[in-house]
């Protein structure tokens, strides 16, 4: 059994001797001897790289180097996301510091011959940006475009270490910040800090992270919990599993701090079921950090008590509001509940609980390790520090990325996110998930802060970012946002029940050409009276997609009303297809893929037609036409 750790001595001879193993990841000016250097191969293991068969890519590589006799002298690792989603399966190979892209376990052989033998660098697959005035090619990771501008506080492992070895967490500095914490600082201490650091609630409210654990404090008696809200819902986010499965460790420290300070001793980790990866890693850190004793009675020597257990959410969004994720817990149906009480005061099991999500406790042994002004000096006086986006959508270079708050939109989508694919214009981007809005090129020079982004009729949200591009109908990508809605509604209040179907009721009829131009004032009037009266954020921000697309689209909504069109092509039931006769070959491509039987002509006689009543305008007639000849309207 490991033996528990009780002094901060301890830990730091740890700590310094795993660092010879990580020091040809970490750059560390340190002098090893030929018997300690090793070359180390990482290899992507989040839920995107392992979809494209990057375990396999593992096992792959193993066996190559072990075949080539070379186990004492290479290390495959297995890490979490590296960010850079676009290019996974990403493979970086250091001390060398070359990333390949795009790695197939076929690549496998070729980078242990080629690379690890020869020496020779893989053109076709290493990574590298173009994107300079001079048309250079860059290959140094820190200065490729996409990471340059970013500074990695939250995902600072990520990428980096073995989520699954805390004696690498150990040797990048962690738990120092909780041994300072338990033995050096009083429970105040901790929350002066935090509250000195600016940290604000990075789920999507934005609410001062110190304040709402001086809430808690503040409360009698001695049953208290913590709760690290993991339940991300928002469509196209994935920034809360990519930091269980790349970090999970430092979770479980800065809720272990969380405790210490508002006096808890017990603690859940609300997570969703369908992160089978973020689960597996959680339950081996926590069974790792009990082993080594910082979790459990009496943690490294403090006489602080703290325990953690995993609880699975079944996929509802509405969970990720806090009443309604305490009900859960709970073992009732998780439906929110009005406020006040808010659960400093009276949470789980009636009892005083601090809730935060899994990016702000992310950030929370850093603050306490280098201090509460070194986070403050990033971001703006009143969003402070930095904050994670998962980007996609209609954007070449997805994934997730962490920039300094007061970042301009501008900086993120074209500086880091490279702008849109096939040259397409750039339209609007959501920020926000369903509960925030689209913002158009105006908006783009924006500094991303919590006020700005309301002010511009968005918000913060968790911190999905989709792009969206001149092929996106905006009336359609508000009926898809309230759709979501519907589906994801406790059905508990009537504003959200009934009046979020009612607007999908009528988004859909103005999608399908059906609408009137009254619709529009019906529509801002429910929208108003949903956010007055919902009961809880979900309802109450549900209609924030239609009023920002009324608000920066509004001829895009009178053009399906008044001229029975979309602008973008998109709503099927006001699209017609029809064969141009001078531009038509007579090939008969379109016929035979035509699954409608709705396209009729004869081959190479007779210029071929397109029947309205048959059609389902599936687009594949034009998808196939070598020529040219199908019309869209």
């Amino acid at each position: 059994m490991t033996e528990k750790i009780r002094t901060l001595e301890t830990l730091r001879k740890i700590r310094e001797k795993e660092r010879i193993h990580l020091q040809l990841r970490l750059d560390d000016k340190i002098s090893l001897t030929e018997e300690d250097q090793h070359m180390n191969i990482l290899v992507c293991a989040g839920t995107g790289c392992t979809a494209g068969e990057s375990a396999k890519l593992i096992d792959q590589l193993n066996e190559e180097i072990k075949e080539a006799d070379l186990s004492d002298r290479v290390r495959v690792i297995k890490t979490g996301c590296f960010g850079f989603c676009q290019k996974g399966p990403i493979v970086a190979i250091y001390p060398d510091k070359v990333f390949y892209t795009h790695v197939k376990p076929d690549n496998a052989k070729q980078i242990v011959q080629e690379h690890v033998i020869g020496g020779r660098i893989i053109q076709d697959l290493q990574m590298f940006d173009t994107s300079r005035i001079d048309g250079s090619k860059i290959y140094d990771i820190d200065k490729i475009g996409f990471y340059e501008k970013q500074k990695r506080i939250a995902l600072r492992n990520c990428g980096r270490i073995n989520p699954e070895e805390i004696y690498e967490y150990i040797a990048v500095d962690g738990y120092e910040a909780l041994f300072h914490a338990l033995n050096e600082m009083t429970p105040q201490d901790v929350i002066d800090q935090i509250k000195a650091s600016g940290l604000r609630g990075r789920g999507g409210a934005g609410f001062p992270t110190g304040v709402k654990w001086q809430f808690e404090k503040n409360q009698p008696g001695n049953e208290k919990y913590v709760i690290c809200n993991a339940d991300e819902g928002d469509p196209g986010a994935f920034m809360d599993r990519s930091l269980l499965e790349g970090d999970p460790h430092a979770i479980l420290e800065g809720m272990i701090i969380m405790a210490y300070a508002v006096g808890a001793h017990h603690g859940y980790i609300y997570i969703r079921a369908e992160y089978p990866i973020a689960v597996s890693r959680l339950r081996i850190a926590i069974r790792q950090a009990e082993e080594m004793g910082f979790l459990g009675r009496n943690i490294l020597g403090s006489g602080f008590d703290f325990d953690l257990e995993i609880r699975l959410g079944a996929g509802a969004f509405v969970c990720g509001e806090e009443t309604a994720l305490i009900a859960s817990i709970e073992g009732k149906r998780g439906m929110p509940s009005p406020k006040p009480p808010f659960p400093a005061v009276a949470g789980v099991w009636g009892k005083p609980t601090s809730i935060n999500n899994v990016e702000t406790i992310a950030n929370i042994a850093q603050i306490i390790k280098n201090g509460p002004e070194w986070y403050a000096e990033m971001g703006t006086e009143r969003s402070k520090g930095t904050k994670v986006f998962a980007l996609g959508g209609k954007i070449n270079n997805t994934g997730l990325v962490e920039i300094p708050m007061g970042t301009t939109l501008r900086e993120i989508i074209y500086d880091i996110g490279g702008g849109c694919p096939n040259g397409k214009k750039f339209k609007a981007v959501q920020t926000g998930g369903p509960s925030g809005g689209c913002l158009t090129e105006k908006e783009l020079d924006t500094p991303i802060t919590y006020e700005n982004l309301i002010e511009a009729g968005s918000m913060m949200g968790s911190g999905g970012m989709i792009v969206l591009d001149e092929d996106n109908c905006m009336v359609d990508v508000a009926r898809f946002y309230m759709e979501f809605i519907c589906d994801e509604s406790c059905g508990k209040c009537t504003p959200c029940r009934v009046g979020t179907k009612r607007l999908l009721e009528m988004l859909t009829k103005i999608t399908a050409g059906e609408g009137t131009m009254d619709m529009l004032d019906e529509m801002e009037e429910l929208c108003r009276e949903i956010k007055d009266t919902a009961l809880c954020g979900l309802g109450q921000t549900a209609p924030n997609p239609i009023l920002s697309t009324l608000r920066y689209f509004r001829e895009e909504y009178e053009a399906h009303i008044l001229e029975k069109r979309c602008p973008a092509h998109v709503c099927k039931d006001l699209l017609t297809y029809s064969i141009d006769p001078t531009k038509c070959r007579a090939c008969s491509l379109c016929a035979r893929n035509c699954p409608a039987e709705a396209i009729t002509g004869k081959p190479g006689k007779e210029v071929y037609k397109i029947d309205p009543s048959k059609c389902i305008k599936c687009g594949l007639c034009m998808s196939n036409c070598r020529f040219a000849a199908i019309e869209r309207n």
